[in-house]
């Protein structure tokens, strides 16, 4: 069975994770994603103690597709050093596991 992760990052504005999740999910990285918040983070940065409201963009993929999400995820990110995390569905059903699996397929172009 295809294992299906669900990978997060979080985003400054509600606006920039939709920017990207429909990035992602547009370009086949991922089947679906949700964007929720804001979320109150507590964090260190650069050094320092700091607080801030987040909104955090969640996605669900195949482990066969997670390093090229990640990749989009990190150019098309507002953020120099963004978090981005997988985390492996322990049990999903079969259908939902064969609609990821078929939304994240890659394309092939037909030659013939």
């Amino acid at each position: 069975m295809t294992e299906v992760l669900t990978v997060s990052t979080a985003t400054p504005s509600r606006d920039a994770g939709l920017r990207l999740a429909e990035s992602a999910i547009g370009a086949g990285l991922a089947a679906g994603g949700q964007v929720s918040g804001p979320v109150a983070s507590v964090f260190w940065h650069n050094g320092e103690f700091g607080q801030g409201e987040e909104w955090v963009v969640s996605f669900k993929t195949t482990a066969a597709r997670y390093a090229e999400l990640e990749t989009h995820l990190i150019e098309y990110h507002e953020w120099k050093n963004p978090e981005v995390t997988a985390v492996p569905l322990a049990r999903a059903s079969a259908a939902y596991v064969e609609w990821v699996e078929r939304v994240t397929a890659k394309k092939v172009a037909d030659d013939g």
